[in-house]
């Protein structure tokens, strides 16, 4: 018989070496260019996080998409407005393809463009010169006026709220050729130049008499133009029985302050909206917007109102999955991990954190898997007892509050091993940075504890969903193991496509190459 000294199988020679490090030094493993691409387009915000600034998040995305075809970042530029739910990102990745292949950048103008805001936002980048040009161009020019021809007068007055730049900027930049003479008649009033008052489209004229003074009927335009106006409180419940799901949400305490809620039969009415399924799919709402409209709801609101915020979080989070077998979900609650979800923005900064988004993960997965077990870590498991009895947003309090120090991704898995547990699925959310668990083995603590809680489930799939857009990872992409970003309920869709066996770990990135363009 062989020298079992001599040639006894060393523990952990499969782990692949780290190729880089983190934002901490610690060792990591560097995403491909499309990996990173991917990650930035469902997580990067272009403002600073707890290790970036927003002008290294940029520099970071304009190499990445120079290293990429430019059909990906087209695509990743669609997936990242339509399943994603981002802003400023899609906007910056479609200017870049705009710099490389007009007839791609046409085709996925309308998709990424879906709204007055992400036209603004386009048009600044555009303007910045960030992406190497400081004019938009024949090709943005011809889009631009396309997507100004596509609304009714009504869609585009009321799209006129918004500065830096306004639409009127837009339209002096582009020169559109009016196709009416209600539409010559709106751009001449837009730009403030004269305008014959009977050729202006009958929303304009409506919204000028209410200004004069006649209260008959408040005219259906954005509520911002009508604010600084002296309105009662029936004009203000009719400005929210008009209200968007997204306009609803974000102004409950306003709509409290001007005496909306008691008028009757607004209560029920603003409730319907906010736990309507169709509503709620039309305004791609972050469940953690959600989470913050909660945090930010004054006593004074009805309960009414408050209950369905939680029954619209229960209707956000049906795609978490259900999945067969022992679930664990990590959510990590270490100190870096306080930063803001969508990054640091004077005057304009979210008060929900990364941990906020993570406990909201957790407590999402386990009011779907009523036997999973959550496992909240910093640089070692952190004792906490949570029921799926309780609501989503009760768990997700209670996680958030935990926790505080250092950062050891490895540290749920080390506890598994060391009670050699059992389980299907383990589920890892996090930004990633793990450093109080590197060392000089090889590769990271996580791979080697993942292997070891594999040898013993072999079935078992590891996905590490990432907050932040850094372009590293702590357990390289392969069949069992899934790396994806973001914070939407697409990340939802991708995990359970993985759990189910129709994604390979490895292969993430087909999300995004799966979109036609």
């Amino acid at each position: 018989m062989a020298n079992r000294a001599l040639f006894r199988t060393l523990f952990g020679v499969e782990v692949p070496e780290t190729d880089t490090v983190n934002e901490e030094g610690a060792p990591a493993y560097q995403l491909s260019p499309r990996e990173a691409l991917a990650q930035y387009a469902a997580t990067g915000c272009l403002n600073a996080t707890f290790y970036a600034d927003a002008k290294e998040q940029l520099d970071r995305v304009l190499a990445l998409c120079e290293q990429v075809e430019t059909a990906f970042v087209a695509k990743a530029a669609i997936y990242c407005r339509q399943r994603g739910y981002m802003k400023d990102m899609p906007a910056l990745l479609l200017a870049a393809v705009s710099r490389r292949d007009a007839a791609l950048f046409d085709r996925a103008f309308d998709r990424v463009i879906d709204s007055p805001r992400m036209l603004r936002t386009f048009v600044q980048i555009v303007r910045s010169g960030a992406t190497g040009r400081r004019s938009l161009g024949s090709a943005p020019k011809r889009c631009v006026r396309r997507w100004l021809s596509q609304r009714t007068d009504a869609a585009l007055f009321a799209a006129s709220v918004g500065r830096a730049p306004s639409l009127a900027d837009v339209i002096r930049m582009v020169h559109p050729k009016p196709g009416s003479r209600s539409r010559e008649a709106l751009y001449r009033y837009l730009l403030d130049r004269p305008a014959a008052v009977d050729d202006l489209p009958e929303i304009v004229r409506r919204f000028e008499r209410f200004k004069a003074g006649d209260r008959a009927s408040v005219p259906d335009v954005p509520f911002q133009m009508l604010t600084a106006l002296p309105l009662d409180a029936r004009a203000w419940a009719e400005i929210a029985r008009r209200a968007s799901w997204q306009t609803t949400r974000m102004n409950l305490n306003t709509f409290a302050g001007h005496g909306v809620f008691d008028v009757p039969g607004m209560t029920a009415c603003i409730a319907e909206r906010l736990r309507d399924r169709a509503e709620i799919a039309r305004a791609k709402v972050f469940p953690y917007q959600l989470l913050a409209a909660v945090r930010a709801a004054h006593g004074s609101l009805p309960r009414m109102v408050t209950g369905a915020l939680e029954d619209a979080m229960e209707i956000a989070i049906a795609n978490v999955p259900s999945i067969e077998g022992q679930v664990y979900v990590c959510p990590d609650v270490s100190g870096s991990m306080k930063s803001p979800i969508t990054g640091r923005r004077p005057g304009a900064t979210t008060a929900v954190r990364c941990v906020d988004v993570a406990a909201l993960v957790a407590a999402a997965f386990l009011r779907r898997n009523t036997n999973a077990q959550v496992l909240p870590f910093e640089q070692s498991v952190v004792s906490l007892r949570l029921t799926a009895r309780d609501s989503v947003l009760t768990n997700a309090e209670r996680l958030a509050a935990a926790g505080g120090g250092g950062t050891a991704v490895s540290a749920p898995l080390a506890w598994l091993n060391a009670r050699k547990a059992t389980g299907s699925l383990v589920v890892v959310v996090s930004d990633n940075e793990s450093w109080i668990d590197a060392g000089r083995q090889r590769g990271t603590a996580t791979m080697r504890e993942w292997d070891a809680f594999r040898a013993r489930n072999p079935a078992a799939r590891l996905v590490l969903i990432d907050l932040q857009p850094y372009g590293s990872t702590q357990a390289a992409g392969r069949e069992d193991i899934l790396n994806v970003g973001g914070f939407s309920d697409g990340v939802f869709e991708t995990v359970a496509a993985f759990a189910a066996g129709r994604l390979r770990g490895d292969r993430w990135v087909q999300a995004i190459d799966a979109v036609d363009v």
